[in-house]
């Protein structure tokens, strides 16, 4: 007598040759997928990829420069203008999008990411508010910052854009800070298939070492020589957060310093004079360096007990430097608090 194979049991042996048979063409396009990223090539740690992108083109280098875009693109001029000069840890990746997905699309995306981050955007455009028309993409992705990895495809990205979207952020960390520059725009040039009517983001990641920083608490001595000799005195012991007014914890051994001055001169009177790095516009420098010589008058008074008459917070931005603003180690010396004898 035969046995025969029950029905229920052969339709479950097909359902799961067929699951293994779906599991493993998921697999062979998981693979594809990854295998379309050029070689060489990853993602940045700091910022992931918009969902489903490839890249197909990509840098890095442990020490390059790059000019980071700070306002609406006045011409084609190289280096772009306005811009600063970032030099460090250099990223540079070209990703394509996938199919049907706008510029702007992808562009909020990256800028939501950012923000979450804890990103300060410090100029954003769309389409006519970044300046001269195809001017992002002509100074970002001139020839010789074009990305060969993938041959013309990669090479000629940007020949035709449109809908460009932009953002230039900061991140301060006590590591070094982060610089990204986010280009976003549709490519309209039909000769490559693969980047036709496709969103594609140029992508600038640029981290600053730390400066080292030297004899950074002056002492009360110093500080009155300088004072006496020159009628003011830089100090660069003062610490804030980016964007912010708030003084850090680190800026206590500077304070006692300047209590310990005003102990030793009852006479005299000091003005205390914010100053910022270039980043920025000038309404925005000119607020936060007021402010952020406001709550070290503040500080003072309230926790060293000074008499506030003594005390007055001025700020002038970035109008008084005394540095580079085009590359980090001078906006890093422009960053500071002065002290100013009060003569009045």
């Amino acid at each position: 007598m035969h046995s025969k194979t029950h029905p229920s049991s052969t339709n479950r042996n097909v359902t799961i040759v067929s699951m293994l048979a779906v599991m493993a063409v998921a697999l062979l396009f998981c693979g594809a997928a990854l295998a379309a990223d050029v070689p060489g090539s990853k993602d940045s740690p700091l910022l992931k990829r918009y969902e489903g992108s490839e890249i197909i083109g990509y840098d890095y280098r442990e020490f390059g420069q790059f000019h980071l875009v700070t306002g609406p693109l006045k011409g084609y001029d190289l280096p772009p203008d306005p811009s600063i000069k970032i030099t460090g840890k250099y990223t540079r990746i070209l990703y394509v999008a996938p199919p049907q997905r706008s510029a702007l699309e992808v562009f909020h995306n990256y800028a939501q990411e950012l923000e979450l981050d804890g990103y300060e955007i410090i100029f954003t455009c769309s389409e006519g508010e970044c300046g001269k028309p195809n001017a992002l993409a002509r100074t970002l992705y001139n020839q010789d910052k074009q990305l060969k990895n993938k041959g013309q495809i990669s090479q000629y990205a940007f020949s035709s854009p449109v809908e460009p979207q932009f953002l230039a952020a900061t991140l301060s960390r006590p590591e070094g800070d982060v610089h990204v520059s986010v280009y976003v725009a549709t490519e309209t040039y039909k000769n490559f298939p693969e980047t036709a009517q496709r969103a594609l983001v140029l992508l600038d990641i640029v981290e600053t070492a730390p400066m080292e920083q030297k004899m950074v608490t002056v002492d009360a001595s110093a500080m009155a020589k300088s004072i006496a000799a020159q009628g003011t005195i830089a100090l660069y012991g003062i610490y804030f957060d980016t964007d912010k007014a708030d003084l850090k914890p680190e800026s206590q051994p500077t304070l006692d310093e300047i209590a310990k001055l005003l102990q030793g001169d009852a006479g005299l009177k000091l003005y205390v004079v914010g100053h910022t790095d270039g980043v920025g516009g000038l309404d925005y420098n000119m607020d936060l360096s007021r402010r952020r010589a406001q709550a070290v008058v503040q500080e003072l008074v309230g926790k060293y007990a000074v008499a506030g008459s003594r005390l007055k917070s001025a700020g002038v931005g970035f109008l008084a430097p005394v540095g580079s603003n085009e590359d980090e180690e001078g906006r890093a010396k422009n960053r500071r608090v002065e002290l100013v004898k009060d003569i009045n």
